[in-house]
């Protein structure tokens, strides 16, 4: 069973994902949050597998919030909710090792997926949403985070691996695209996060759009 906290202040919002929700043999909604201090501390209270979190919320938002839960509980796995105007946020959010973001109007299999695959400790990013976040950067021209310029540059296979990681497949599946073990991807992806100097997929994407590895 996948317990889930939602974060949400609309209450429209939270009943839409509880109903939605229960209707899954293998998921329960066991909290509800509708600020960023509540999910914080239901968090720590419920332990749940999978915490849905919006990003703007009153007083404490879901930005600090991930950061919070993810101090103290770091193997908890965050899914953001957004719209299409938070695209700084989802970067942002990416970097705070949220594993996944659901625009609100989307599916319920789109939903049920990437809640199990976060609940299976993977980092999945809707091609849509990827899409916009990599648009938006190259306008928005933020300078990268620093980095030591010959340390920061990946090789052709590394920066194939961190193109797959960046789609949401799992290691085992670029291993077979790429036609070697499991073992070495992992190899791989640890060069890449000492590289970029991150600790997760999703902070590794992250900075690769920052730094211009994943163009459009």
């Amino acid at each position: 069973m996948i317990r889930i906290l939602i974060a949400d202040d609309h209450l429209v919002v939270r009943q839409g994902l509880q109903l939605i929700l229960s209707m899954e043999d293998d998921m329960e909604v066991v909290g509800e949050a509708n600020n960023g201090e509540t999910a914080v501390r239901l968090a720590s209270e419920l332990q749940p597998d999978v915490v849905l979190m919006d990003l703007r919320m009153p007083g404490m938002g879901g930005l600090a919030a991930i950061e919070q839960i993810l101090a103290q509980w770091p193997d908890l796995a965050i899914v953001i909710l957004t719209t299409y105007n938070e695209d700084d946020l989802m970067l942002r959010g990416l970097q705070a090792g949220a594993r996944g973001f659901l625009l609100k109007d989307t599916g319920r299999q789109t939903l049920f997926h990437t809640i199990r695959a976060a609940a299976r400790g993977e980092t999945l990013l809707q091609p849509e949403i990827l899409a916009r976040v990599l648009a938006h950067t190259g306008q928005a021209k933020q300078p990268a985070p620093p980095q030591p310029a010959e340390q920061s540059v990946l090789t052709e296979r590394e920066l194939e691996v961190l193109t797959a990681v960046a789609r949401g497949d799992r290691s085992k599946e670029i291993a077979q695209q790429l036609g070697v073990t499991e073992r070495t991807i992992k190899a791989h992806l640890t060069n890449i996060y000492n590289k970029l100097g991150v600790d997760s997929r999703a902070a590794a994407v992250s900075v690769g759009i920052q730094l211009g590895l994943l163009g459009s």
